[in-house]
């Protein structure tokens, strides 16, 4: 069965975006940047929120910035072609290799794990991991904790999410004092 995983930069103090609703300290440095290129090579299909979803649209047209280097032609090659599912109620259309959700986050996951299909089943957003979270559909969180408090935002972890007992599968610090943390859900 395909695994869910939930995967986002926080602040230290667990905010994926700030009171300002800004998340500029997320950008990340080479060497993180070539992390999420690697880790991106692991998913199948791309679940997210029509906020995400509208930050992530600069990739699709990404390639005619001539400044754009080696590891974001790298990154374009392997996100645009990645299929994605967009939860939102206000859009009634999506760019790209994406749909729009026609079901709940629970629906479609379930659906998508009966599909025949390779790959994790990736989460990006706080809102959608809730809903994941509280029908018991998350196997792994990967948080990249970089050196910032922001004192206040969307957390990361939603606040009603029910208990979870986690196992920590790795840890790694990075050049720019950013720190990833693995944890599978136990069950």
């Amino acid at each position: 069965m395909r695994s869910v995983t939930y995967s986002m930069g926080a602040s230290l103090d667990g905010y994926i975006v700030g009171p300002d609703g800004g998340f500029d300290w997320t950008e990340p440095d080479p060497d993180v940047f070539r992390f999420w290129i690697e880790d991106i090579r692991q998913v199948g299909v791309h679940l997210m929120g029509r906020r995400l979803y509208e930050t992530m649209l600069y990739w699709e047209t990404a390639d005619q910035d001539p400044s754009i280097d080696a590891a974001g032609l790298e990154w374009i090659g392997l996100w645009n072609p990645l299929p994605k599912v967009v939860f939102s109620t206000t859009l009634s259309q999506v760019e790209g290799n994406a749909r729009l959700a026609s079901g709940s986050v629970a629906e479609e996951i379930e659906r998508l794990r009966a599909e025949p299909g390779e790959g994790e089943i990736a989460i990006g957003g706080a809102t959608l991991a809730a809903e994941a979270a509280a029908a018991d559909l998350i196997d792994e969180y990967r948080i990249m904790f970089h050196p910032v408090l922001v004192g206040g935002g969307t957390p990361f972890f939603p606040r009603h999410e029910r208990r979870a007992n986690l196992e920590l599968v790795e840890t790694r610090t990075f050049n720019s004092r950013t720190v990833l943390l693995r944890y599978r859900v136990a069950r």
